[in-house]
């Protein structure tokens, strides 16, 4: 069963009432001394539900602007893209990008747009709040461009997983985009199922006798049919999230999830966002970060960097004559941005 979200007012609730997410080594904020607990709407919905959506945490008109960038970034290339004809959204006239909206070459993921999306106050702040430290490290993530109607590439088939080690249950890693245009019921764009972050020690215990999809991580696990089916046996029910322009999307990476592609002619623009404490992270972890933050490539949405990727897209099996390996506008980074690249914080240097 599908349907949209609709906005939950706020309440107070009492300490005993929150679920607190498991951070081995930071103290996350929902582990307060007092006996009531004042939480953010979004927060709580967040801990109930697996995903919520926090409202202007970028201020719209920017948002604009970023997506403004991103579409002037596609024209770049002088490949006949053209953002105010539709006819031009062709594999032939764009850089790569998958089926599913992702681009995860050309050096975008550290463009200086990219950059300054990341390191938005209210972007930076809404995980610093929920993960109860300013220390933070952000993921190098994909930059999404979903267009609506491609008949160039193969269908965007729904693919419902989560970005976790079943091996290792508990709260370990909130997952986030950031969205930049108008994103409707129809528009594509996230699909989450609500509630099932909590269900997944036991889905995964009375699972555990059936084959696993094949995944490259171990950091990934995909439903089957007969998983989606205990999923809905057991109440879930998937939801289309909407958000407006300079809305964060927050999800619990043991959230069942996915992305639909877009019904109507409204793109889907969105960059992706993850941070996770910078005391996580091991040294080695922080100088292999620091070696893709320089060579300019992207990673996971793991913020730890243990997976790095390449500049090099392809077309047809051959490099892409169109690659590059530094952006088109290097980041210009702050102090506070820069801390979150974790350089800073490796010690012998």
């Amino acid at each position: 069963m599908l349907s949209v979200q609709a906005p939950v007012a706020p309440s107070t609730l009492l300490k005993h009432d929150v679920v607190e997410p498991a951070i081995n080594t930071a103290t996350p904020s929902t582990s307060s001394q007092k006996e009531n607990v004042e939480l953010d709407a979004w927060h709580r919905d967040l801990l109930r539900d697996g995903y919520c959506v926090v409202k202007g945490a970028i201020p719209q008109e920017r948002a604009l602007q970023y997506a403004d960038k991103m579409h002037g970034w596609l024209e770049g290339f002088n490949l006949g893209y053209d953002r105010n004809d539709l006819s031009t959204v062709h594999k032939d006239k764009l850089p790569l990008i998958t089926e599913k909206g992702m681009c995860l070459n050309y050096a975008v993921t550290h463009e200086d747009f990219v950059w300054k999306i990341r390191s938005e106050p209210g972007v930076v702040g809404a995980f610093s709040k929920f993960l109860g430290t300013e220390d933070l490290i952000v993921s190098f993530d994909a930059v999404n461009f979903g267009f609506p109607n491609r008949k160039d590439l193969a269908p965007n088939k729904p693919w419902p997983h989560q970005d976790q080690d079943p091996l290792k249950p508990g709260f370990r890693c909130l997952q986030g985009l950031v969205n930049l245009l108008p994103n409707g019921p129809d528009d594509g764009g996230l699909i989450v199922c609500k509630g099932s972050h909590e269900l997944s020690t036991q889905f995964h215990e009375e699972m555990a006798w059936e084959e696993k999809i094949p995944a490259w991580t171990n950091e990934w696990y995909g439903f089957t049919d007969k998983g989606m089916q205990w999923l809905k046996d057991h109440g879930c029910e998937w939801v289309k999230v909407c958000a407006e322009p300079g809305d964060l999307l927050l999800w619990d990476s043991r959230t069942a999830h996915y992305n639909l592609s877009s019904k109507t002619k409204q793109p889907r623009f969105c960059v992706y966002t993850c941070f996770m404490p910078v005391a996580d992270a091991s040294q080695e972890d922080l100088k292999r970060k620091k070696d893709a933050f320089e060579r300019r490539v992207g990673t996971t949405h793991w913020p730890n960097a243990r997976h790095t990727g390449s500049n090099v897209a392809k077309r047809d099996g051959v490099d892409d004559p169109h690659n590059r390996d530094r952006p088109v506008e290097e980041p210009q980074l702050d102090e506070r941005a820069f801390r979150l690249t974790g350089i800073p914080y490796i010690k012998d240097e």
